[in-house]
């Protein structure tokens, strides 16, 4: 999620103080990222899958915004 989109959210939402938004927002999305990796990797434990891989997918796209 990009900072433009957060703050289009934001604005439709009626929020104001961006900045303090933004940094929630992405806190949010990280700990979203945490949970949706550690599913991912729990999965991998039990079943060989290609989800280590995604799991690796969603770590770097927290990178990558």
């Amino acid at each position: 999620m990009t900072d433009d989109e957060i703050i289009e959210m934001s604005s439709k939402a009626g929020f104001n103080g961006l900045f303090s938004l933004i940094v929630f927002a992405r806190m949010v999305a990280e700990r979203e990222r945490e949970e949706c990796t550690r599913i991912a990797d729990e999965w991998v434990l039990a079943y060989p899958h290609p989800s280590k891989t995604i799991a690796e997918l969603i770590r770097k796209r927290g990178n990558n915004e």
